[in-house]
């Protein structure tokens, strides 16, 4: 039997130039959070390469806070009054969503806006499965199928007069090309390929509508789930929800396999993995669409399309964190490589458009 503390995700230290203002925030949050003694000591979680997120450890008490990132932000990104709000209205129908504790829109207290939820406590699946786990191929691939059929079960929340106001729905496919093309001319540098011939494929070829409109997760990966340390199977936590949205769900699809490397895949690519769906018992790119179809019935004829805008959102998001790496706005070194990771995605998208 595995110990729960050799797989339970952790927090690292605080990254230099990512610090909080522990004092300030830990008398914000004893005056509005009742039960909490404090000082707390602060973590840094390593997942994500986007908004920051924090442990807060209180006696007796794990929270997490999340807030955006250092430096230069695209307009519409990193909103957390949005993600929190979100979170709340979906958390009723999908409760592996974290509760959210607190949320604050008061500058003075860290500059920015940020909220706070409990810590769901278990394993996320980063680059590798914990040795620990001692899975076989059988097993994971249990695994993988309970994953997807997570998001098997968001996509099939109904629609309330509450979720209905979390996004625009109808329309989604093409508001996501236009945003995301613009976004990243917004956010190129000199130093990286222009995306000109993918974007205009991505317009040429979008399809005329939805396949439906859902409730989408918007950044569905294994390093968003969380699972149960006694039973590594089951799912007790789906995080980030910054992109969270109505919208096309074979869109959310193509999102999260857009990170999805196989063992298969070029050396560049697999280096570039950060979630282990190489592992034996993983299902494929097409295995997942195939699974995917078979559990929802909905139609996935014409899926490279899905497959390439993933591609390229990544890109895109990939970019707008090389931007702030090369302004200096963060200093995670894991950001170095990012430029050139930004070129090989035009060529992956390219090849896959064929253009």
């Amino acid at each position: 039997m595995i110990e729960a503390a050799e797989v339970v995700d952790q927090a690292g230290p605080v990254r230099a130039g990512e610090e909080l203002d522990l004092a300030r925030v830990d008398r914000y949050l004893r005056k509005r959070i009742p039960g909490l003694a404090g000082p707390p000591e602060a973590g840094q979680f390593a997942r994500g390469a986007s908004n920051l997120t924090y442990l807060l450890r209180y006696p007796g008490r794990d929270l997490v806070l999340r807030r955006p990132p250092f430096g230069h932000k695209a307009k519409t990104a990193h909103d957390m009054l949005r993600e929190a709000r979100v979170m709340r209205l979906v958390r009723p129908a999908y409760p592996v969503v974290p509760e959210v504790l607190l949320v604050c829109d008061d500058p003075v207290v860290m500059g920015c806006d940020f909220f706070v939820m409990e810590r769901i406590a278990g394993i996320i699946p980063r680059q590798d499965l914990p040795a620990g786990l001692g899975f076989d191929a059988a097993t994971t691939r249990r695994l993988c199928e309970g994953v997807i059929d997570k998001l098997v079960e968001l996509h099939a929340i109904p629609l309330t007069p509450e979720l209905l106001a979390i996004g625009k729905g109808e329309g989604y496919v093409q508001r996501q090309v236009e945003g995301w093309s613009r976004r990243f001319r917004d956010a190129r540098t000199s130093d990286v390929s222009d995306f000109e011939a993918v974007m205009g494929w991505l317009a040429a070829n979008r399809p005329a509508g939805e396949v439906a409109i859902r409730v989408i997760h918007g950044d569905f990966r294994f390093d968003n789930v969380v699972l149960d340390p006694a039973d590594p199977l089951r799912v007790i936590g789906v995080l980030d929800w910054e992109m969270a949205t109505l919208g096309d769900p074979l869109m959310d699809l193509g999102n999260s396999l857009a990170y999805w490397v196989e063992a298969g895949d070029d050396e560049y690519f697999r280096a570039t993995r950060r979630q282990p769906t190489n592992a034996p018992g993983m299902l494929t790119r097409s295995e997942v669409v195939a699974y995917y179809a078979a559990r929802t019935g909905l139609p996935v004829a014409n899926f490279d399309f899905y497959l390439a805008f993933g591609l390229f959102r990544l890109a895109v998001i990939v970019q707008q964190i090389w931007r702030r790496y090369r302004e200096g706005a963060t200093k995670d070194p894991q950001f170095a490589r990012f430029g050139p990771l930004v070129d090989y995605l035009d060529g992956r998208c390219r090849r896959l458009c064929g253009v």
